[in-house]
């Protein structure tokens, strides 16, 4: 028997590392819970060599617009190029993200702010019981709007609005457009108020394409409060600029009506009072431009009268024209159209 026993001991250590290695590698539902299969492969972010700013070029670029895009904080193009959409990209995240005031922003992303761009989550909606499904958060201090989806942003855009100043301006209407319920456009002089109201709203209406209005040009409004929309323009820059309108950049305002629907929830914030504080108050009405006048057009096209036109539109020289026939123009007064809302 005792020839046996090594063999028996043997059988019986073999049996315990058996059972052992069982229970350690087994949870307590009889799953398996090893490391492999708990944490599954990982990615390694790079770490960023430099600060990212305007006019760089290179494959952090590239990844920084790309994790831009999957926060959607929308900087077009993903090509590793810093243009000035991804600028205005990154204008959101550090007036939103990093709490940084408007006028001191400064289009860049530090190694520190890459690293804090790799959490999820960064943006949480300011009503998140919202009676539509999605609704939009427009920030009026920060110059930032949010589209949420069941809570979660859906694009994070930097914005332009109202200016607070008083204008007067000779309009272009498009028929249907506020202030012209005839078919063809329609010009006027008219004055008013750039002002973006704080409340709370809800989409009413949409055009495709260019529109006129007497605030100015926009491209696929939504409109939400009178003739104030969410519009795209050439012009979005880091401070209100428009007579009220938001203005969104044109490669966001390509796809921003496919976000929205008639009826969804608008609220704007002017760091003052709540939005449901305001109700839902319209913008300033506007009114007819007194100094404002219409040009009169002469019938006659001679050499003439224009050459007694530019006489007259030119500096005095030491040349004495010819006494010859004048015509008779009103006096416009008027400040050219260049604005957009």
């Amino acid at each position: 028997m005792r020839r046996w026993w090594p063999a028996a001991v043997a059988a019986v250590l073999l049996v315990g590392v058996i059972a052992f290695g069982a229970a350690t590698n087994s949870g307590t539902d009889g799953t398996s819970t090893t490391s492999t299969a708990v944490s599954g492969p990982t990615t390694t972010v790079p770490a960023l060599k430099r600060t990212l700013k305007a006019g760089l070029r290179g494959p952090d670029v590239r990844r920084l617009q790309q994790r831009l895009k999957d926060l959607a904080f929308d900087p077009n193009l993903i090509d590793g190029d810093f243009g000035y959409n991804t600028t205005q990209s990154v204008w959101a995240f550090e007036k939103l993200v990093l709490k940084t005031p408007r006028k001191k922003v400064t289009g860049s992303i530090t190694p520190e702010s890459w690293q804090l761009l790799q959490q999820d989550n960064l943006i949480v909606p300011r009503r998140p019981q919202a009676p539509t499904e999605t609704h939009v958060e427009i920030y009026l201090p920060e110059q930032v709007l949010v589209v949420f989806k069941k809570g979660k942003p859906i694009l994070v855009t930097h914005i332009s609005t109202g200016t607070g100043e008083d204008w007067c301006e000779e309009v272009t209407i498009d028929p249907g457009e506020q202030g012209n319920p005839g078919t063809e456009p329609l010009k006027k002089g008219v004055c008013g108020k750039a002002v973006t109201p704080g409340g709370f709203y809800y989409f009413y209406n949409r055009k495709s394409g260019t529109r006129q209005s007497k605030l100015g040009t926009m491209w696929n409004p939504v409109y939400f409060n009178g003739g104030i929309a969410v519009h795209g323009a050439a012009q979005v820059p880091n401070s209100p600029a428009s007579h009220g309108c938001v203005r969104i950049p044109m490669h966001v305002s390509e796809y921003f009506q496919t976000l929205v629907a008639y009826g969804d929830r608008v609220y704007v914030f002017d760091g003052v009072k709540e939005p449901e504080q305001y109700g839902a108050p319209v913008p300033p009405a506007d009114k007819p431009d007194p100094d404002y006048t219409t040009t009169t057009s002469s019938t006659s096209t001679t050499s003439t009268v224009v050459q007694t036109t530019t006489t007259i539109k030119q500096k005095p020289t030491t040349t004495v024209p010819a006494p010859v026939p004048t015509a008779t123009t009103s006096t416009v007064a008027q400040v050219p159209a260049s604005s957009l809302p």
